[in-house]
């Protein structure tokens, strides 16, 4: 037991570890994210309710069974941080924590555990292989652990590469987006209810986007779910 702690002491060392909301070092028990940013979390508490911030974005334009954030998203606050890390610092690990987390929430309400297939809004190819994974897919891997739904990465693809979409207006995300998703393996999830997941909802774009292909596969119901939200 002494060897074990004094192998973590040494390691930390090198590789320190630290919280990926507020920077601070973790103590031994904590794991990506310390206690207090834990504690202090912004949630949103949106999948108890069905008419929701961010279910009004897709009212008349999608339509999605439900739709919810797990968390509020805002400049400089934690909830920025995590993303950052988990987009931008190859922290794939912030991703699967909160998924997990929040999978044991919407697990817990009726039209959630309905979902039959979890659905990653999928990256193109190249950002892929530059960032090494897709923070969907790590989202949706947690999600999938605690709600026991299997994720399914062969039917929605990414076929077309686009500009980042951080500065555009609606009506550009909209344009960025509009035609570069496509189906493949549409069988798979025929007469099923699926979860599209996404790491951050700001106009909806990329979502009713994906949405819509995936409302043409038979008899498929879709709702979404994100880790956060620039909405209140």
């Amino acid at each position: 037991m002494k060897i074990s702690y004094i192998k973590e002491d040494f390691l930390s060392l090198i590789w320190p570890r630290i919280c990926a909301g507020c920077g601070n070092s973790l103590f031994k028990h904590e794991n990506v994210i310390c206690a207090r940013c834990w504690m202090n979390l912004p949630r949103t508490n949106f999948h108890l309710l069905a008419d929701n911030p961010v279910s009004r974005i897709f009212w008349g334009r999608v339509n999605i069974e439900m739709a919810s954030s797990f968390l509020f998203f805002s400049k400089g606050n934690t909830v920025q941080h995590l993303m950052h890390c988990l987009k931008y610092k190859n922290n794939k690990e912030v991703g699967i924590i909160l998924g997990k987390v929040y999978g044991y929430e919407l697990k817990k309400t009726e039209i959630y555990s309905s979902v039959d297939k979890i659905i990653p809004v999928p990256l193109h190819p190249k950002k892929l292989k530059l960032r090494g994974y897709n923070q969907s897919e790590m989202i949706s891997k947690g999600l999938s652990e605690s709600m026991g739904i299997p994720v399914e990465t062969e039917v929605l693809i990414k076929n077309t590469a686009t500009d980042s979409q951080t500065h555009k207006t609606r009506f550009n995300r909209w344009e960025n987006v509009s035609e570069v998703f496509a189906l493949q393996n549409t069988e798979k999830v025929e007469n099923q209810h699926l979860l599209l997941v996404d790491d951050v909802v700001t106009t909806g774009a990329t979502i009713e986007s994906c949405t819509g292909l995936l409302l043409t596969i038979k008899n498929v119901r879709v709702s979404l779910a994100t880790l956060a939200c620039a909405v209140k």
